[in-house]
């Protein structure tokens, strides 16, 4: 990988231009289109690239970055013609035209020309080429000349595992299944057989040879019961003691898409996004309808910051295909990183209509509807999610959770009660839990004992959180132990420094064992981060400023609170 990587990743880190070579009229579109490749922009890259390019057509570098910007819109139309015109004005130099030609060739299943390009060095790298010269002769028609490409590819450093299971997918492909069950079983193939596609190729071989119950067990043991559409259908199948048929891969052109897909999958991060994506866009291309692909693109791009491309990207995936709703998911997601969120409702209610049994809709629409502190219709949602889930086990404790301080939130206090104590039956000494269970009770004055006890044990499982430490603080100071809440609260304001109800109640606490300036000054602060946009919607500004005019103890006399004297006993 390491050869090709670093090929690709020269042009990808390529940041000027020489002046000289710059044509006049230039400089403003090309300082545009570099300044929204820096952002990532694709597709304001492309039209300002583009630009460049008609004015300056036998630029090598406007012309490479013209055509990646292509490439990474998975537009290989435009990208092929970028890439024959680079050809014929005699730039051979350049590998991203090469794999340009190579992926149009592929989706044309023109395989006469891809190997030609393979034997005469235009291909992609060491890593792709020999399984994509084995796939390009199975495309012939060639088996005899697959297997020996395949074989070969195998003996290059590190490549063993990727060309055997390519080597598998190509035997399932002509209904060899013996041979490709054969492979897999010796776990030559490795990790990619791990993954989610390769375990779905895997269970259909299994099944193709009569090994249903293996398959069924191999699914399990990968996934347990958290089983999207498409696997929840193969298993039933499965289960049944029925034949799947084999969908993983059709046809060589097919192979060649899972070539730049696995390769996408298999990178690592610190190749960068760019490249990354790029290869997803190229399984994209090949086979239309790639779904896994354009779920990968459009999450690479989500990680870019890119949303608005995700949500077309995502939008790519039809209604009927088993991984609508996660497309649609997210889209969703997408939205509201957008801050898009009537839009991304509307998505959500559509796929009522169609996945409405799938509990992570609801699920979805629930964390939707508390962002925007619709507390109730997120209450709602989660209780559709709850009924759907069937069989209650651990993994819901997070619905009860969330519907739990929402319930809260609109004073159901003995829902909400209710709700925590069954999240922790689920998932006992689950902190998030406890938390918020015991400052609640804190702050109800309720079960103080019990409301510590679950603070400390939270505190425990999660020593480094500070809302959890501010909770333990903030629970002595509800108790009258001043003194010892001091340090417990002066630690998460350490740990959550600018979280303005920290510090509003590390002030309290320093008032309440007489430190009246430090007091004052942790409320200015707690005030100054209220002001900011996301600030916790506990805080009170005005109480804030009420106690900096007046001090706490006129403050808790005006509220009808017990005065702290009164608290400590004294």
């Amino acid at each position: 990988m390491s050869a090709f990587t670093k090929a690709i990743g020269t042009l990808l880190l390529a940041t000027s231009l020489s002046g000289p070579a710059m044509a006049q009229g230039l400089a403003g579109d090309y300082l545009a289109a570099r300044q929204a490749r820096f952002a990532g922009d694709f597709e304001a890259a492309a039209k300002y690239f583009g630009r460049a390019v008609r004015a300056d057509p036998e630029n090598p570098e406007l012309l490479e970055n013209a055509l990646l910007a292509r490439m990474s819109l998975a537009d290989f139309d435009r990208a092929g013609e970028l890439a024959d015109r680079m050809i014929d004005a005699g730039l051979t130099q350049s590998r991203l035209a090469d794999m340009a030609r190579i992926v149009r060739d592929a989706r044309a299943e023109n395989y006469d020309a891809l190997l030609n390009a393979l034997g005469n060095q235009r291909g992609i790298g060491p890593l792709a080429d020999g399984v994509l010269k084995a796939w390009a002769e199975l495309g012939r028609g060639d088996m005899s000349g697959a297997i020996v490409a395949f074989d070969e590819a195998a003996k290059t450093q590190g490549l063993a595992e990727f060309a055997t299971y390519h080597k598998a997918m190509a035997m399932a492909s002509v209904g060899d299944f013996e041979s490709a069950g054969a492979l897999l079983d010796a776990e030559t193939a490795g990790a990619l057989q791990m993954n989610r596609r390769g375990v779905i190729a895997r269970a259909q071989i299994l099944g193709q040879l009569d090994r249903q119950s293996e398959a069924v067990t191999l699914i399990d043991d990968s996934f347990g019961d958290t089983l999207d559409p498409e696997l929840a259908a193969l298993r039933e199948t499965l289960a049944a003691g029925n034949t799947p048929e084999f969908t993983h891969v059709r046809t060589a052109r097919d192979g060649m898409a899972e070539v730049f897909y696995t390769l996408a999958i298999l990178m690592n991060p610190e190749n960068g996004a760019d490249l990354i994506l790029l290869h997803s866009r190229m399984a994209e291309y090949i086979r239309p309808g790639f779904t896994d692909a354009i779920l990968l693109s459009a999450e690479i791009l989500e990680d870019m910051d890119q949303h608005e491309l995700a949500v077309k990207t995502y939008a790519e995936v039809p209604q009927d295909d088993p991984a609508y709703h996660a497309a649609e998911l997210g889209r969703v997601a997408a939205l509201r990183a957008q801050d898009k969120l009537d839009a991304a409702e509307r998505v959500l209610h559509q796929l009522e209509e169609t996945n409405g049994d799938l509990p992570v809709v609801h699920t979805t629409l629930g964390d939707l509807m508390r962002q925007q502190d619709r507390y109730a219709d997120a209450a709602q949602a989660y209780t559709r999610a709850i009924d759907l889930s069937g069989e209650i086990g651990e993994r819901e404790w997070y619905l009860f959770y969330v519907r739990g301080t929402m319930y809260e939130r609109t004073d159901n206090w003995e829902g909400a009660e209710a709700d925590f104590r069954r999240a922790l039956e689920l998932n006992p000494g689950q902190p998030q839990v406890l938390n918020y269970l015991g400052y609640s009770m804190v702050e109800k004055q309720e079960n103080l004992d019990e409301a510590l006890g679950m603070i400390e044990q939270a505190v425990e499982a999660q020593p480094d959180a500070g809302y959890i430490i501010d909770s333990l603080g903030w629970a002595l100071y509800r108790l009258g132990r001043y003194d010892e809440a001091v340090g417990h609260m002066e630690r998460a304001a350490e740990l959550m420094p600018v979280d303005p109800v920290v510090n509003d109640h590390l002030g309290d606490v320093y008032w309440a064992v007489g430190r009246k300036l430090e007091a004052e000054f942790q409320w200015k602060r707690a005030l100054s981060f209220a002001r900011w946009d996301g600030a916790a919607e506990d805080v009170d500004p005005e109480r804030i400023r009420r106690k900096l005019d007046v001090g706490l103890d006129q403050v808790l006399a005006e509220e009808g609170a017990p005065p702290l004297r009164v608290a400590e006993g004294e």
